[in-house]
């Protein structure tokens, strides 16, 4: 859409049909400011600036409070700039005063959520329903559309371990975009490297039953049997806490992790590495 599709000066003329009528099609985001208002200099080119870049999820509706005074007494607005989110004819949200646009986008994405927002909620419901491969689906949508999206990328490295896939989700870790949800990528991977070094068939015959064992652990997880592969974690801790250089521990945390600590497994098996370590 060009520009003037999705800004558009409104007068008390035009406000129901340019607002309150258009808000049944798409969001209608107003802008209450005036010439003289310092903030409202500073707020109004975010606006502009997002409503051309989320391309027509919203349409940005400006008012002059000063060539349309009743405008302004008719929706309560005591100063400026002050913003108001119209849905089916009605304010859906509001805030007052100059924003940055960090907080500007979070206001903007929960009244007016772009094609790349409503797949990543998609991603993440499926993700917390435990629909691993759909989730995985969703989330490469996603990314498709945002590719350097560290919570999406967290997304689909979660997906790739629930189904056993350690070397995609290496990769994943390996090259991880920037953002705070690296710290848990990291955590995650310990799991990514046992799946990694477990997915060859190698022929365990002349392995020790620690060896053994380390490589069931890998065979479970990439199965989706977590309860079995957890129990074979704690035997190996069991028979000797510094195999493999506490490998093992962090791979039961990064699991712990995967599921969420409110997951009745994690609760139980936490008491029990504990109880194991301890």
């Amino acid at each position: 859409m060009s520009r003037s599709e999705n800004i558009v000066e409104v007068s008390e003329a035009t406000f129901e049909m340019e607002v309150v009528s258009r808000s049944w099609q798409v969001p209608v985001v107003v802008d209450f400011w005036a010439e003289w208002c310092g903030p409202c200099r500073m707020l109004s080119p975010i606006l502009e600036k997002l409503a051309v870049e989320m391309g027509g999820a919203f349409r940005l509706a400006k008012v002059d409070v000063d060539e349309n005074p009743q405008l302004a007494v008719r929706f309560g607005v005591r100063g400026i700039p002050a913003v108001k989110a119209f849905k089916d004819g009605q304010v859906v949200a509001e805030f007052a005063g100059a924003q940055p646009e960090a907080r500007v986008r979070e206001f903007l994405k929960k009244i007016a959520p772009t094609e790349a927002d409503r797949a990543l909620e998609e991603a993440a419901s499926l993700l917390a329903t435990r629909h691993w491969a759909e989730a995985e689906a969703a989330y490469r949508r996603a990314q498709a559309s945002d590719p350097n999206n560290p919570v999406v990328a967290l997304g689909l490295l979660k997906a790739l371990l629930a189904q056993g896939k350690g070397e995609e989700a290496l990769e994943i870790v390996e090259n991880f975009p920037v953002g705070s949800e690296i710290v848990v990528a990291e955590k995650l991977r310990p799991l990514a490297n046992l799946l990694v070094e477990t997915e060859s068939e190698e022929d365990e015959s002349e392995a020790n039953e620690l060896d053994a064992l380390y490589r069931r652990v890998g065979f479970l997880l990439r199965r989706g049997n977590f309860p079995a592969a957890m129990d074979g974690i704690l035997e190996s801790l069991r028979r000797d806490k510094r195999y493999r250089r506490d490998e093992l521990r962090q791979v039961m945390l990064a699991i712990f992790e995967l599921l969420g600590e409110d997951d009745p497994l994690t609760r139980e098996y936490r008491n029990e590495l504990a109880a194991v370590l301890f």
